[in-house]
């Protein structure tokens, strides 16, 4: 059996190279981009053992240290917690990596004729390119996942002879304000409000409808366990329909 060391030693070294690079985004580092390649170039003494025999727990201790040690170079050593944390992730993204390469070499292999080749040269290709893309898109996702669902809050609104406790979203669109008094609105699903005696009718305007809307007076409200008192009201509205949310924040209400 022929073994290519310097397509092992290339294959190695991207593979290391996109983990910490991936790494880095993640934990918004800014690394300098030579540090990644001399920590990458470290990660290519894992090949030692292909030619030095380690049992089990040996070979298991020596990837460690090899690991400890590129996440070193690249991010340098601040304090404990830091350090754990980038390992945290160095091994995370590994594992990631690892998973999309055995995904798509079992389900595009050349067996099941789909996109794998017959040939090292085109699957080195592919699965560096593979490779990266899948990475990307879980960075991508992550990040998307990570600042959508910041906005996501559990409130409790109290009323007069009652309160509610539902999911809430930080509405940024939402600018409406009482003009008499200033006070934002947040908007409530009318599912949840129970038959009132007193409404506030408040005009409003946005770039494409004007008209009236239905507000109650609340004493308070309770967002992520912060309270907020006396400075809002409540609009109500006929269905809201965002991934099972019923209220939609005032974005100027977490300001105050």
């Amino acid at each position: 059996m022929k073994v290519y060391l310097d397509i092992i030693f290339f294959i190695n070294y991207i593979y290391d190279f996109i983990i910490l690079l991936s790494t880095s985004i993640i934990l918004k580092r800014n690394i300098k981009i030579y540090r990644l390649l001399l920590s990458s170039l470290i990660g290519t003494l894992s090949l030692l053992s292909l030619f030095i025999s380690f049992n089990s727990i040996t070979l298991f201790l020596f990837k460690i240290l090899i690991s400890v040690i590129m996440v070193i170079v690249a991010f340098s050593y601040k304090d404990i917690i830091v350090f754990f944390k980038e390992l945290y992730y160095f091994y995370l993204i590994s594992i990631l990596l690892a998973g999309l390469l055995f995904f798509f070499k079992n389900q595009f292999s050349y067996n099941n004729g789909l996109i794998f080749f017959n040939s090292y040269k085109y699957n080195l290709f592919l699965g560096l390119l593979l490779s990266v893309v899948g990475i990307f898109s879980y960075l991508k996702s992550i990040r998307n996942l990570k600042l959508n669902y910041n906005k996501y809050l559990k409130v409790t609104i109290f009323f007069k002879d009652y309160e509610i406790t539902t999911n809430s979203y930080v509405d940024t669109g939402n600018k409406l304000r009482d003009p008499y008094l200033f006070k934002p609105i947040i908007m409530l699903d009318k599912s949840l409000i129970k038959e009132e005696k007193e409404y506030l009718y408040v005009p409003y305007k946005t770039c494409s409808s004007s008209g009236i809307l239905r507000c109650i007076k609340a004493n308070k409200i309770y967002i992520d366990n912060i309270g907020y008192r006396n400075i809002f009201l409540v609009g109500i509205t006929d269905s809201i329909n965002i991934d099972g949310v019923k209220c939609l924040l005032n974005e100027s209400l977490l300001e105050g």
